[in-house]
C-alpha cells in the first residue's frame, strides 16, 4: 500500500513556484519539477526574427553580448549553442529521441552554424525537457511567429509525435497593432503551436465558447425561419484567435517589450488545464501567465534568466493579489543568505553578469527601483529610485553596486554622480568590505 504524502510533503506540491536562473539547468533538475507533473506548459520564448525588443535592456555593450541574448531576440553561434549541438548529435545521457538527432544533423549543412541553427538548438534542448516533465495528459503551446514556425514545428513533430504525441492546432493569433510597409503586407499575426503528449488530453471547449453576433445568428436560421437552439448561442473559437494585442494606453501594460494580453493566456489555460491544475511557464517575463493562471486556479510554475522579470512577476502578482500570495510562492535561486549572494556575484556564465547588481538593487528596494541599462556617461548608476518628501513633491535617489571592495575614490565619483542626477540621495551596495 503506498503511504499518502506527510504535511511538508503535501504542503510543498500544492505551493507555487517561481524559478530564478536558466530555465534548461531548472527544468533538469527532477528535485524541482518532477517527471510528469505538469498539466499544461505554455511558453512565449525569443522568436528569432531578428527584431531587437531590448527596450528595457538596451543599449547593451560589447561587453555584454553573451548577457544580452538573455533578453534581445537575437542569437549567435557562441559556446552555449556549441556545446547544446554536442549534447544533441551525441546524445548526451540518452535524453533525444533519434529522430531529433536527426533533424539537428540533417539541417547543419543547410542552416550552417548561425544565428537559426543556435536558436534552434536551443529551443531543442529544453522541448525536450517540457515533453519530460508533462503528463500523459498535457499539452503544450509554443508561441512563435513565422520566421521560425516551420522549422519549430519540425522539431516539435521530432520531440512529441515520436513520442506517442500529436499535433493539434496552428493557432494564428492576429491582431492590429504595429506599423505597415509598403513593400509587402503587413505583418499582423503570431504562431501558437499547439500539441498533445498523448491522444487523451484535456479540451475544455465548452470553458471557451463566445457569444453568436447576430449576423452569424441569422446565417444560422434553417429554411423555415426557426432561429438555432438557444444551448448553440455560443461558438467554438477558430484556430484564427481575433485577440487585440496590448497597446501602449492598456491597463495592463507593464512597459514589458513583449507582454502579451491577458485575454489570449485565458483561453489557452481555460481551453487545455483545469482548476487546481499545473501551468508551467519557463519564459515567464512580466508574469502574464501566471497571473491569469492564479486568477484562475490553477497552480503554476514560473522560470526565468532575469532577476528584472523576477522582481516584476512579484511585484504584479501582489498588486493584483495582495502580498499573501507573493508570501506563499516558494522562491528558488533568489539569493538568502551571503554565499548564495556570492555565488551569484560570481558565476561565470556571462549572461548573468549584470544580475547581481539587479538582485541587490530591486531586493533592497522591494522591486521598486528602475534598472539602468545605459552605458557611457551613466556607466557609475546602477538603478534610479524616488522617494516621497511631501505629500505632493518627491526626490531622487540612485544606486551603485559593487561585487568586490569599495576605495575612497569611488564614493567621490558616486558623490559625483549624485550631482550630475541632481539626486537628493545616493545609495553604495557592497558585497565586499570598504
Amino acid at each position: 500500500m503506498e503511504a499518502s504524502a506527510g504535511p511538508k510533503e503535501a504542503h510543498e506540491k500544492a505551493m507555487n513556484k517561481l524559478f530564478y536562473g536558466d530555465n534548461l539547468d531548472i527544468l533538469r533538475d527532477r528535485r524541482k519539477i518532477k517527471d510528469e507533473s505538469v498539466d499544461l506548459c505554455y511558453i512565449d520564448p525569443p522568436f528569432n526574427s531578428k527584431r531587437n525588443y531590448n527596450q528595457i535592456y538596451n543599449n547593451i555593450g560589447n561587453e555584454d553580448r553573451a548577457q544580452a541574448q538573455a533578453f534581445m531576440d537575437t542569437w549567435t553561434w557562441d559556446d552555449l549553442a556549441n556545446t547544446g549541438y554536442i549534447e544533441i548529435l551525441a546524445n548526451a545521457d540518452g535524453r533525444f529521441q533519434s529522430q531529433l538527432v536527426d533533424l539537428i544533423k540533417g539541417l547543419t549543412p543547410v542552416l550552417k552554424r548561425g544565428s537559426l541553427l543556435a536558436y534552434l538548438v536551443s529551443m531543442s534542448l529544453r522541448i525536450t525537457e517540457i515533453q519530460r516533465v508533462l503528463k500523459p495528459s498535457g499539452s503544450f503551446y509554443l508561441h512563435c511567429d513565422p520566421s521560425s514556425s516551420h522549422y519549430l514545428k519540425l522539431v516539435l513533430d521530432a520531440i512529441f509525435c515520436s513520442q506517442g504525441g500529436d499535433f493539434q492546432n496552428e493557432v494564428v493569433w492576429s491582431y492590429q497593432t504595429g506599423g505597415a510597409s509598403k513593400q509587402r503586407y503587413a505583418r499582423k499575426h503570431d504562431v501558437i503551436l499547439f500539441y498533445t503528449k498523448s491522444e487523451k488530453f484535456t479540451f475544455n471547449s465548452s470553458e471557451i465558447r463566445e457569444p453568436r453576433t447576430e449576423k452569424s445568428i441569422k446565417r444560422a436560421q434553417n429554411p423555415i425561419g426557426a432561429r438555432i437552439a438557444a444551448d448553440d448561442a455560443d461558438k467554438l473559437p477558430t484556430d484564427v484567435f481575433q485577440i487585440p494585442a496590448l497597446n501602449p494606453m492598456a491597463v495592463e501594460r507593464l512597459g514589458y517589450p513583449t507582454q502579451k494580453p491577458e485575454a489570449l493566456l485565458e483561453r489557452i489555460i481555460k481551453a487545455s488545464s483545469k482548476e487546481n491544475e499545473v501551468v508551467l511557464d519557463s519564459y515567464c517575463g512580466c508574469g502574464t501567465t501566471v497571473a491569469v493562471a492564479q486568477r484562475l486556479n490553477r497552480r503554476w510554475i514560473g522560470i526565468d534568466i532575469t532577476y528584472q522579470s523576477i522582481s516584476l512577476v512579484l511585484r504584479r502578482l501582489e498588486k493584483a493579489f495582495g502580498a499573501e500570495v507573493v508570501d506563499a510562492i516558494k522562491n528558488d535561486g533568489i539569493p538568502r543568505d551571503m554565499a548564495s549572494a556570492e555565488a551569484l556575484a560570481h558565476k561565470k556564465d556571462d549572461r548573468l553578469r549584470k544580475e547581481f547588481e539587479k538582485w541587490a538593487v530591486l531586493t533592497y528596494t522591494n522591486n521598486r527601483a528602475v534598472i539602468n541599462e545605459k552605458k557611457g556617461a551613466d556607466a557609475g548608476i546602477d538603478a534610479i529610485g524616488y522617494f516621497l518628501t511631501s505629500k505632493n513633491e518627491n526626490a531622487k535617489l540612485i544606486f551603485q553596486v559593487k561585487s568586490g571592495g569599495v576605495k575612497r575614490g569611488d564614493i567621490a565619483t558616486l558623490r559625483g554622480d549624485m550631482g550630475r542626477e541632481n539626486a537628493a540621495l545616493a545609495i553604495l551596495i557592497t558585497l565586499g568590505t570598504c
